[in-house]
């Protein structure tokens, strides 16, 4: 597999002269040693068409690097879906002790104290730990994790840049008429169970008056569910 990308970022930390140009961060990934040869090619005439290049790593780096220790880098891009629904399933990556996204920060699960406590994610371990304790009252629970959620906002650790949301849609499938989740894999658009289709494309009233009706639905299904969970909590 090889993965040749170019990506246009804000001049930062040059002189006024060079801040006007900007420069191309060129990426070279080659799992396979025998496409690598191909893939700076690639990035070769890359470099001759636009000019101003500037390696972000060398091609003799190891960019399939999973160990924190070799995770040197200023800047790294990386993204999460959540596995189930509960603030946990986001904050969680930012666990100093079990969090994927340790590695990205050069930091070992559990390990490299000194680091972890310098931009203050023992404290992020604490509030994480409060909120995780709140079992019973989820309005609480909310909260809690909200104010981990800030921490982690103002510390710029993890800085958000993207995040999947609406987009138009042409479509003759009836609405709500297959499964529905925010997470998981009942939300994938590759889940056909359940599904309706109509011979007219669906307009926005339609649609508008079905979610409408979802909702109500969805609400008096939920406050059931709800309430027979309460039978089992001491």
């Amino acid at each position: 597999m090889v993965l040749s990308t170019s990506a246009i970022l804000v001049a930062c930390g040059k002189t006024d002269k060079e801040a006007d140009a900007p420069t191309t961060f060129s990426y070279v990934y080659a799992v396979d040693p025998a496409s690598l040869g191909y893939s700076i090619a690639t990035r070769t005439s890359r470099t001759d068409v636009i000019g101003n290049v500037i390696d972000g790593l060398m091609e003799n780096d190891k960019y399939g690097n999973v160990a924190p220790s070799q995770k040197d880098y200023d800047l790294n891009s990386t993204g999460w879906a959540p596995s189930y629904q509960d603030p946990a399933s986001y904050l969680n990556i930012m666990d100093p002790k079990s969090g994927s996204a340790m590695k990205h920060l050069g930091i070992t699960k559990g390990k490299d104290k000194d680091v972890v406590a310098k931009p203050g994610l023992d404290k992020y371990k604490k509030l994480l730990e409060d909120a995780v304790s709140e079992t019973i009252d989820l309005e609480k629970r909310y909260e809690k994790y909200a104010k981990a959620q800030a921490w982690s906002t103002d510390s710029s650790l993890l800085m958000p840049t993207a995040s999947s949301g609406g987009f138009p849609v042409v479509s003759n499938v009836v609405p709500f008429s297959k499964p529905y989740s925010q997470v998981g894999i009942k939300g994938e658009p590759y889940i056909f169970k359940g599904m309706k289709l109509q011979k007219d494309i669906v307009t926005t009233k339609e649609y508008n008056e079905v979610f409408k009706k979802w909702q109500k639905e969805k609400l008096e299904s939920n406050s059931k569910y709800q309430k027979e969970l309460e039978k089992y909590i001491k």
